[in-house]
């Protein structure tokens, strides 16, 4: 019972603890352009490319430093997702990671309809911005929820009723 040692015993307090290393945890997010430029640390412009899925729409992307030009299917963006609302959600990866206009985007969607092909682009032009600067990006994006899949998808259809759940209407007589 006395030759088994625990770790409080292996503990040497006279050895000193090195506070000021790096920290092994982020704050999770991203930092102001002045912190950036405190740290000398900006997110890089690299090309990327990712897939992004969202019901049974599928969105594969690739990012080119440029000037902000979006190729949707070989159309601009604002005439292959009319809706502001969706060409909005489409561009939240570029305002949480404050890279507005940085990049060109190239994506070929296909599958699903238009609220899911605009959840896939969201979901694979975060997974660029990722992979480009992991370190820059990551946190921002991570707390933004941008990185997650949406894994909410059709219920099929079962034997005997209408659709997954609606049945067909009882009767008595």
């Amino acid at each position: 019972m006395s030759d088994i040692t625990t770790e409080t015993e292996a503990f040497d307090p006279e050895v000193p603890i090195d506070n000021e290393g790096p920290v092994a945890y982020t704050s999770e997010t991203n930092p102001t352009p002045e912190q950036r430029a405190e740290t000398g640390r900006v997110a890089v412009i690299n090309p990327a490319g990712a897939t992004g899925r969202r019901k049974e729409a599928v969105a594969r992307v690739r990012l080119v430093p440029g000037t902000g030009q979006w190729t949707v299917n070989g159309k601009p963006l604002d005439v292959y997702f009319p809706n502001k609302v969706h060409q909005q959600h489409v561009n939240e990866p570029f305002v949480v990671a404050g890279l507005e206009g940085s990049y060109d985007v190239i994506a070929r969607i296909n599958g699903g309809g238009i609220t899911g092909q605009a959840g896939a682009l969201q979901l694979g032009v975060a997974r660029c911005l990722n992979a480009a600067d992991q370190e820059a990006n990551r946190p921002g994006l991570k707390k933004a929820g941008l990185l997650t899949r949406d894994a909410r998808i059709k219920e099929r259809k079962k034997a005997g009723l209408k659709k997954a759940r609606k049945a067909p209407q009882y009767s008595k007589r």
